[in-house]
């Protein structure tokens, strides 16, 4: 038996504890450390179930169906001392399993009960902060952390990171100035917190502060660039507010650079990115080369239709945009199938049947010049596509497929209404101009 560094009981040798903790400071971080650091604590002491877990969640947070193969063997090892678990590690062996057998919402709920009652949980705030995340759950990415707060010190050493979860929960709940005041208290506390950044980066997105935005990221930029596993994301964010600005080259320079290029790994958060900034290119008659075919192969490695239909939509984007509409027909052929036969408890075959099948098919009917198909698919689920998950800065590429089908399709009134809606959200963005070259 141990103690973590908040002072909560865990099974273990002190010394597995000790190695628990720094790979959950690589966590908190997105540093790509977490994944050796975890494998690490596991290995000083197999009877850490903590360290076991954190490597099970690990694997989930990719989106990825190849990696649930390798959260089952890191949970096996934690079955088998299951007699010997304390009950809040308990607790996490069941959210775990729960989200292997596909139910990532029940994940969800189950980690938040885990909050409730050992608020100073970093694990549990951290990947429940994710699942949030990933099951487009605003008012959860707000509250969860929420709840957490009172449990937590002034003084202690983490607290900058939680308030940096804090953050983009509020961001996403449209709080932008409350969401920019503590985003920004905690990344001057913590100068690595990359997802506190990236919550005041989305508050200047949402609020069309792209000035404002530019100025912070350049700021910022020795702390968000490298080491980390949200260099690519932010690197996204930065190539948004210079495609907004008007300096589309400069955000293809971001692309070339960083987004995707013969180094690039088969990473699916990594290729949403991607594929999500050639599609704004694309909506605005940008062409781009010969960047889609390098991406749709990409895809093509690793898709799996119907686990996490957020992937697929990016994956259809990008199959569309290199010219294979066959391909995205066939992603919506096994979409259909996966409404069809799977099983709809489960968090994928759920979320596409409300939300990712119809966006896709509205993609393929954009392709190929449908646009009075694309208006039927997506009005009305627009309001509930949140739910198929994302950020409403990643879903914006929905709004602005149905903004151009509009325009294409001739129903201008519609288009009207729509730019309307949008800039009332985003008071500053009609009046925001960059004129200034990419410097990544």
């Amino acid at each position: 038996m141990a103690v973590d560094a908040r002072g909560l009981s865990l099974t273990g040798s002190a010394a597995a504890a000790i190695a628990y903790d720094q790979a959950l400071d690589h966590l908190i971080r997105f540093q790509a450390e977490v994944g050796d650091a975890a494998a690490a604590a596991a290995a000083t002491d197999p009877g850490c179930a903590l360290a076991g877990l954190l490597c099970a969640y690990l694997a989930l947070m990719s989106t990825e169906e190849s990696a649930v193969a390798g959260a089952r063997d890191a949970l096996a090892s934690v079955w088998s001392g299951r007699a010997e678990l304390l009950p809040r590690e308990r607790a996490h062996l069941a959210a775990a399993e729960r989200w292997v057998a596909g139910d990532m919402t029940g994940a969800g709920e189950l980690l938040s009960e885990i909050s409730v009652e050992y608020p100073r949980d970093l694990l549990a705030l951290a990947v429940g902060h994710q699942i949030d995340f990933f099951t487009g759950s605003a008012v959860n990415l707000r509250d969860r952390i929420g709840r957490a707060l009172g449990g937590w010190h002034a003084d202690d050493r983490q607290l900058g990171f939680v308030h940096g979860m804090y953050a983009f929960g509020l961001e996403e709940c449209n709080l932008y100035r409350q969401s920019e005041e503590i985003g920004q208290a905690a990344v001057e506390r913590n100068p690595d917190d990359v997802w506190g950044i990236h919550a005041v980066v989305h508050t200047y997105e949402m609020a069309g502060r792209i000035p404002d935005g530019v100025r912070f990221m350049r700021s910022r930029e020795a702390d968000w660039m490298a080491g980390n596993f949200l260099s690519v994301h932010n690197s996204w964010h930065y190539a948004l507010y210079l495609l907004q600005g008007g300096d589309t080259n400069g955000a293809l320079a971001v692309y070339d650079r960083i987004l995707h290029h013969g180094g690039s790994d088969d990473v699916a958060l990594e290729l949403l990115d991607a594929s999500a900034l050639l599609w704004r290119l694309r909506l605005e008659g940008t062409g781009v080369g010969d960047r889609w075919q390098p991406l749709a192969s990409a895809w093509g490695r690793l898709l799996a239709p119907g686990f996490y239909p957020f992937n697929d939509m990016h994956a259809v984007m990008a199959f569309i945009g290199n010219g294979e509409l066959d391909r995205a027909e066939n992603v919506v052929r096994d979409l259909e199938d996966a409404v069809a036969h799977g099983n709809l408890a489960a968090t994928g075959p759920r979320m596409t049947a409300t939300v990712g099948l119809p966006v896709c098919r509205s993609l393929l009917h954009f392709g190929r010049g449908e646009y009075g198909s694309v208006i039927t698919a997506l009005m009305p689920i627009r309001t509930r596509i949140h739910e198929f998950g994302g950020s409403h800065a990643q879903r914006d590429a929905v709004e602005r497929t149905l903004l151009e089908a509009a325009i294409r399709a001739g129903r201008l009134d519609l288009a009207a209404a729509l730019v309307s809606e949008r800039l009332s959200v985003r008071s500053e963005e009609h009046t925001s101009e960059l004129q200034s070259p990419c410097n990544l």
